[in-house]
């Protein structure tokens, strides 16, 4: 019998107050899914937490860094939680814990 591979889980978000709540695998799949609901959703929030996000992909890397630069250029983009891959795409990409672009880091 083959193994079976595990079943992602289907990404979502919601907000509450001026946060923004991830949760799922944001994938290639989630983003196409989930970016235009999340564009009409950004006004009130200043903040993105990624505690319930189970994994990442650099497509779902590239939605998180825009999130947050839009959510900079109203004077928040203050990020939490730390999903399985999102450090390892952060070097990788040299983007700063805040997914913002750590350019002293670009020319090493």
């Amino acid at each position: 019998m083959p193994a079976r591979l595990p079943v992602a889980s289907k990404a979502s978000f919601r907000t509450e107050g001026d946060t923004l709540l991830l949760a799922g695998v944001i994938d290639r799949a989630a983003v196409v899914a989930l970016w235009p609901q999340l564009t009409r959703a950004l006004a009130p929030v200043r903040r993105l937490d990624l505690a319930a996000v189970e994994g990442i992909d650099s497509a779902g890397l590239a939605l998180l860094g825009e999130l947050a630069a839009r959510l900079r250029a109203q004077a928040g983009g203050d990020v939490s939680g730390s999903p399985a891959g999102l450090a390892e795409l952060c070097a990788a990409y040299r983007l700063s814990p805040s997914l913002d672009f750590n350019a002293s880091s670009a020319g090493s």
